[in-house]
């Protein structure tokens, strides 16, 4: 099933970048994109990166935890099934229905349509048959885990009080926090989409204020979590590529990601500071938890990742540089997200290009990179055949330079407030416009990198189907 999954991935997301290369190129006046089309690329292009990744970043983790204990194959199996049922429905509810609301699709905009009528209903299906799927593999994930470790193990509280019996791996630490981060915010999903469907169904008016939150804490926190999937490969695989032994757990990483657990499920709130009726308190905490979510998973992280390297015999291929760089792109896109998340900042910053480019910051060229570094080391695995030196330089080359500068063209334009989610800019903001026209062409070198990257990575995938 990883090597299926890997496929599917890999297919997607170069069509994903290609929507995003179009609404760049329509921003820069390269092209022209009617008004509905370009939010409705918008729509598709957020959820099924976020879709894609999430599930590259399960699939990684469901093949890495068979070397600790088993999780129930069926959960895999019901997950697929229907994510590709939900990427059929969304596709048809935002290419065909023209659904438009964007991938947070706040409240009540769904209902505000200027779109097919049954658009707003499929797509809601959509995401519902998405998160019925992924639910389920969480669970069975989870059940994997308990199976061996109680929740008490699994999550290391044991080494808090100084022990150090039962050894757990920090991949199982990780991926515990993370997959009951993901269930809580599946769960918040559910009941956002129930509370849609009422409405639509005539049953009752929703709370926007309440319906905001849930859309947060359900979209925010997951995209959090997919993040934080990708980190414990880092975990389990990094060390691989090193002459040191692999990492141990230690009372400092049980914290560090028990606190991560904790915190992320409120760092959501910053995307509140200008909705004067969420209360106060939570508008303090939303503060903090900023500050304090990327401490203690990133800092451990990063340091881990720096001390292992330091004066080690590193075997530096495409994989080991991928996860290398990975953790310089999550670190810069990290604080251009604090930077964002202060609220004398947030004012001047949030409505402006400077927030896609922390986010593509960290996903691009962060969590994308490890993956991408996953999707190597498993290929080669199961072909026993390595990435030549020619095709990683080129591949690596491309990526990074490609992804750099498209990236940048975010930061310059946040900086001189150019407005997100635009798909026009109007003619007193000419910058925005030449922007995005650099935009395009570094976008076009990274969509390079990955089809290059794809041939090799499928030719080797293909032999995993052949054992």
């Amino acid at each position: 099933m990883t090597a299926v999954w890997t496929y599917t991935g890999l297919i997607l997301f170069p069509i994903l970048i290609l929507l995003g290369i179009l609404m760049r190129a329509n921003q820069g006046g390269v092209i022209t994109v009617p008004a509905d089309r370009f939010f409705s690329f918008l729509t598709l292009h957020g959820l099924g990166m976020a879709g894609t990744w999430f599930v590259i970043g399960m699939a990684s983790n469901d093949y890495l935890l068979n070397k600790y204990t088993r999780s129930p194959l069926v959960g895999n199996i019901v997950a697929y099934i229907l994510t590709v049922i939900g990427v059929v429905l969304l596709i048809i509810a935002t290419f065909i229905g023209k659904f438009a609301a964007g991938w947070y699709f706040l409240y009540p905009l769904p209902f505000y349509r200027t779109w097919e009528e049954w658009a707003t209903p499929l797509f809601l299906v959509s995401i519902a048959v998405l998160g019925v799927g992924w639910l389920v593999w969480t669970v069975s994930m989870l059940i994997g885990i308990l199976r061996k470790y109680p929740l008490s193990q699994a999550l290391a509280w044991h080494y808090l009080r100084g022990k150090k019996e039962p050894e757990v791996p920090p991949f199982i630490v990780v991926l515990t926090a993370t997959l009951i981060g993901i269930f809580i915010c599946l769960l918040a999903g559910v009941t956002l989409l129930t509370l849609y469907f009422g409405e639509h169904l005539g049953w009752m008016k929703n709370d926007a204020l309440l319906m905001k939150n849930l859309t947060f804490i359900f979209g925010h926190t997951l995209v959090n979590e997919m993040l934080y999937l990708a980190v414990a490969v880092l975990y389990e695989l990094y060390p691989e590529f090193g002459r040191r032994a692999k990492w141990k757990t230690a009372w400092y990483v049980a914290l560090s990601w028990n606190a991560t657990f904790l915190i992320v499920m409120f760092a959501y709130f910053h995307h509140l500071y200008m909705d004067f009726v969420q209360p106060t308190g939570f508008q303090f905490i939303g503060q903090i938890a900023s500050f304090l979510a990327p401490l203690p998973a990133a800092v451990v992280t990063i340091f881990s990742v720096l001390a292992y390297t330091y004066r080690n015999s590193m075997k530096w291929n495409l994989a080991s540089l991928l996860y290398f760089y990975g953790v310089l792109g999550w670190a810069i896109g990290g604080v251009a997200a604090v930077l964002d998340a202060t609220i004398v900042n947030n004012f001047v910053l949030h409505n402006t290009q400077w927030v896609p480019a922390h986010f593509h910051t960290y996903n691009l060229l962060g969590q994308i990179f490890f993956n991408l570094a996953f999707v190597v080391w498993f290929a080669e695995k199961v072909s026993g055949t390595p990435f030549s030196v020619g095709l990683s330089r080129s591949v690596f080359a491309l990526l990074l330079f490609g992804g750099w500068g498209f990236v940048s063209m975010f930061y310059l334009s946040g900086t001189f407030s150019i407005p997100r989610r635009f798909n026009l800019y109007p003619p007193d903001l000419p910058l925005g416009t030449t922007l995005a026209k650099a935009a395009v062409i570094f976008a076009l070198l990274y969509l390079l990198g990955i089809i290059v990257f794809f041939f090799g990575a499928s030719q080797r995938c293909a032999k995993a189907f052949s054992r």
